[in-house]
């Protein structure tokens, strides 16, 4: 791929979806954009991005968007995010939401929805605890293909052993037969927890309402320092005042935002600046 053609793709992907691509990404580019190219009738990459540069071409342009996010995800993923939200977060909403007894939860970026669904499985293994609770799980992410695959809730035998606990996949899957092989599919009452949107984290969050928790994880090490900032300022302000804030294992605030505090001793968990660490989650 010639040079300019990867700066005609890289300023395309970072203007669309926030993503900047390292200027060693070339062959990640050209990986995914060649399926792409040969499903448009075109075997050379360089007539693909001439393709691309056409002012009618805004729906190829959004599918090489899609092509470039990364749909990395699986059940339970690095678990410690799903022993605060079981162990910090509902306890400490138990108690503070007792009269309300409603919650809203955001997970950006959802891919194929193993994390939400992971979250729903929390949930119900809350029993009685939570009973009479409305619990509302929204799932966004900019890929479209991916927010289909998360609605069918359909997962391959590989993809179910990558961190689902066996007495999970028994209690919360039904496996069925598809084609030559054997899905998992999640079961109605988890698949009724959560509810799926098309979204682009670059574009305005009010729209969405105000959430309690927010799941932010794994994205934003994709984006350069002051994106990242202007998405973590933009969280702030849809969270509500003594929410969380989850981010991945390798992401932190530090250096980008003043709107969120970590909580110490829980890696990877924040809660806005102008509330103290609550007491019971302490």
């Amino acid at each position: 791929m010639r040079e300019d053609d990867y700066l005609f793709i890289s300023r395309l992907v970072k203007e669309k979806s926030g993503l900047a691509l390292a200027g060693d990404k070339q062959y990640l580019v050209e990986s995914r954009l060649l399926p792409l190219a040969r499903e448009a009738g075109i075997d050379d990459l360089g007539a693909f991005v001439t393709q691309l540069r056409r002012p009618d071409a805004a729906s190829l342009r959004n599918s090489v968007v899609e092509a470039m996010t990364t749909n990395e995800s699986f059940f339970f993923r690095d678990k410690v995010p799903f022993e605060h939200f079981t162990n910090v977060m509902m306890p400490y909403f138990i108690n503070a939401r007792a009269s309300k007894r409603h919650l809203r939860i955001w997970c950006a970026a959802s891919s194929t929805g193993q994390e939400p669904y992971s979250l729903a499985m929390c949930l119900q293994e809350m029993g009685s605890k939570i009973a009479g609770w409305r619990i509302e799980i929204l799932g966004t992410d900019i890929s479209s293909q991916a927010l289909e695959r998360a609605k069918a809730a359909r997962y391959t035998q590989f993809e179910v052993q990558r961190g689902l606990p066996l007495h999970m996949l028994a209690k919360y899957f039904i496996q069925k037969s598809e084609g030559a092989g054997e899905v998992w599919e999640v079961v109605p009452s988890i698949r009724s927890m959560v509810t799926y949107q098309k979204f682009n984290l670059l574009d305005r969050f009010s729209a969405l309402g105000v959430f309690d928790i927010v799941f932010c994880r794994n994205v934003l090490i994709y984006f350069d320092p002051p994106t990242k900032a202007d998405v973590l300022d933009r969280i702030s302000r849809v969270l509500s005042p003594d929410g969380f804030m989850m981010l991945g294992a390798a992401e932190t605030v530090v250096g980008l935002t003043e709107a969120f505090q970590p909580m110490a001793g829980r890696r990877g968990l924040y809660c806005p600046t102008i509330n103290k660490v609550p007491i019971a989650a302490s």
